[in-house]
């Protein structure tokens, strides 16, 4: 058995045993919190953030997407592995000791970053070969965080609607502000902090110098851990230094780390140009295709095209042959940066194979191909 096949198959088990635990534990947890009115509600109310932020990590894979069932499980590992361990963590921390600010400011960010950056660490040992660099590592992130913030924000309304925050009374005022500051001012929060993990673990996908690929997960989840300090501390000191920290810390490394991850997106572009550029010269599919494959709009539109001439099998031709060549691109370039996977060889003969196989079938728009 290959060895990718291998570490894929060590990596599905895990990953499903131990969301199966966590859905469970957390079930239990959920329903032992609140009353099936107020769970309903806030299952409701922390379900609005989601498809917004899953729709704009799934914008900034559009290159080269990930494949679909390693996102949910990022999701599912965020919503049930992650929040379960992060509870018995945080259990463990009260009964040494540790009072609730302690555990606010310190031990939450340590104990959620870590059950959060697991999934990255686990692909970066086992699926390596899925990640390409830093927008992947933030892309897997983003949906570890947003199923945590899901099921954290699930907890934290119950909790303000039934009054068992510690905060009031409870009802629809203090569920409205629970709400407004979790769902709608801050839901980008674990997403942002659980990146700067996915940042370290891109860096050391793509990095040639061993020392560097140790050391930037491990900078990368301590990165993870302060913003996520910073931010939980902000809540202890009063509305006001909420706000200020928020409006000079918080949205500002936001707008940043969005600024960033489109940059990462638009340099895949020039990095796949290049890498085909080279894989053309080589032989390895025609150059006159890589303005089809390089630009999002003309893939769309090639698709289109393919649907037009050929129905859904021609559409699927298309898909399929775009898909082989984007992920040889990506495999090229790693060559050329002197930091191919240890598969690099039979990837890329499937994926020239695949290539081969599907071009015969296809068209691009404006283009005359043999009939055969």
């Amino acid at each position: 058995m290959p060895r990718a096949r291998r570490s894929g198959l060590g990596f599905t088990i895990v990953v499903t045993v131990l969301t199966v635990v966590g859905a469970a534990a957390m079930m239990v947890v959920l329903g032992l919190s609140s009353a099936p009115r107020s769970l309903f509600i806030a299952t409701l109310l922390a379900s609005l953030p989601v498809g917004p932020l899953v729709g704009c990590y799934v914008w900034l894979d559009r290159y080269e997407p990930e494949p679909r069932l390693l996102l949910v499980s990022g999701l599912l590992w965020g919503g049930f592995v992650a929040t379960a361990a992060a509870l018995v963590l945080q259990g463990i921390g009260f009964a040494a000791g540790v009072d609730s600010q302690q555990a606010l400011a310190i031990l939450a960010p340590v104990t959620e970053e870590a059950s959060k950056g697991l999934f990255l660490f686990l692909l970066l040992w086992w699926r390596r070969h899925e990640l390409d660099g830093i927008l992947d590592g933030i892309v897997y992130a983003g949906m570890v965080g947003i199923g945590f913030a899901f099921v954290e924000n699930i907890l934290y309304l119950a909790a303000a609607y039934n009054g068992t925050d510690g905060f009031g009374p409870g009802g629809t005022q203090a569920l409205t502000a629970t709400f407004v500051i979790r769902c709608l001012a801050s839901p980008f929060a674990h997403p942002l902090f659980t990146s700067f993990t996915g940042i370290g673990v891109g860096i050391a996908v793509s990095s040639r110098s061993t020392l560097l690929r140790w050391v930037a997960p491990i900078g990368g989840y301590l990165v993870a851990v302060l913003a996520h300090a910073a931010w939980n501390a902000s809540t202890v000191f009063g509305a006001e230094k909420f706000v200020g920290i928020y409006l000079v810390i918080m949205a500002p490394a936001f707008l940043s780390m969005v600024g960033f991850a489109v940059w990462c997106r638009r340099s895949e572009r020039r990095m796949l140009t290049a890498a085909l550029g080279d894989a053309a010269n080589r032989g390895l599919l025609p150059a006159t295709d890589i303005g089809w494959l390089v630009d999002l709009g003309a893939r769309r539109r090639s698709r289109r095209f393919a649907r037009q001439m050929g129905g859904r099998p021609g559409e699927q031709a298309m898909r399929a042959y775009q898909q082989a060549a984007v992920e040889l691109g990506f495999l090229h370039y790693r060559y050329l940066r002197g930091t191919p996977p240890p598969d690099f060889a039979a990837r890329g003969q499937e994926y020239v194979a695949r290539i081969a196989a599907a071009r015969p079938y296809i068209s691009f728009p404006g283009q005359v191909v043999p009939i055969r």
